[in-house]
């Protein structure tokens, strides 16, 4: 067995339903969670909180207006890889049927037709009549696509152990796209082969500038989001963005400098090394 797929064994493992996919009923101990009637599309039910800023014009749950959340069932529900996958193609295509998700989530249309009520049951897709081509097909589409997650000391321990699946299995779905990417990378055009990479920097900031600066950086990649495919520029196709934010000081450092008033001056002992190679390093 390769690298990728012990990860995915692993991720598999961690998000499994406990009935098996081909049962049309409910995981034991789950709670229905279905719309109420006359709800708008995007709206967060009582277990997900409200985001965005005043004046926002996307509907929450949508990019540019995120909801926070904080039930571990919905983070549970949506953490199981092939859900993952799921809502992700539904998110990208903007409307989707069991067959049409059973490629890209490696299962039968029936087993795909099971976590697609298990995503709608918890809100984050819905049912697209309209989009119907007869009366026998069932398209669904996204209702939640954007939301954010805390882990914080204080929050409860099954919300900050579900919050963690959530995030680690997303983070190796999306590292199983970029090894597909790699293993495919010399058929690429040139053009696209000089345009994407990555970037490896520093920022030295305090924690107002660095929300700061999560805004401006997530700001500038919301106007290029376009999911409506009438809103993109000739030729755009999907790429794959991640920001990951962290600390490069210690625990110690980072009580010392809020008691200060001040931001740590420089990477600690422990992250010295190599620090050189990687401020400003693009690959």
């Amino acid at each position: 067995m390769n690298e990728g797929s012990k990860r995915q064994g692993k991720r598999a493992e961690a998000g499994r339903p406990e009935k098996d996919p081909g049962s049309s009923r409910p995981e034991p101990g789950t709670e229905h969670r279905r719309p109420e009637p006359g709800t708008k599309r995007g709206r967060p039910g009582s277990d997900a909180e409200r985001g965005g800023g005043p004046g926002s014009s996307a509907e929450p749950g949508m990019p540019g207006n995120p909801i926070k959340l904080t039930d571990p069932k919905m983070m549970r529900a949506l953490a199981h890889p092939a859900r993952i996958a799921i809502w992700s193609h539904i998110g990208l295509c903007g409307s989707a049927t069991a067959t049409g998700c059973a490629e890209v989530a490696g299962l039968s249309p029936s087993a795909c037709s099971y976590h697609l009520r298990a995503l709608a049951r918890y809100g984050f897709i819905e049912e697209d009549r309209a989009s119907a081509a007869d009366g026998r097909e069932r398209p669904w589409r996204a209702r939640l696509l954007a939301f954010t997650l805390e882990d914080r000391p204080e929050n409860p321990p099954a919300e900050r152990l579900a919050s963690r699946l959530l995030v680690e299995n997303i983070r190796v779905a999306r590292e199983e796209l970029r090894d597909r990417y790699l293993d495919r990378k010399s058929e690429y055009p040139p053009d696209w082969l000089a345009a994407w990479g990555e970037t490896f920097s520093v920022a030295h900031v305090t924690p107002d500038e660095l929300n700061e600066l999560r805004a401006e950086v997530l700001d500038v990649l919301n106007r290029h989001i376009r999911l409506d495919e009438a809103e993109r520029s000739p030729g755009a196709l999907p790429v794959a963005v991640m920001v990951d934010v962290f600390p490069w000081f210690r625990p110690e450092e980072g009580h010392e400098a809020s008691r200060r008033g001040t931001a740590p001056t420089g990477p600690s002992d422990q992250a010295a090394v190599g620090a050189k190679a990687a401020l400003g390093a693009r690959k």
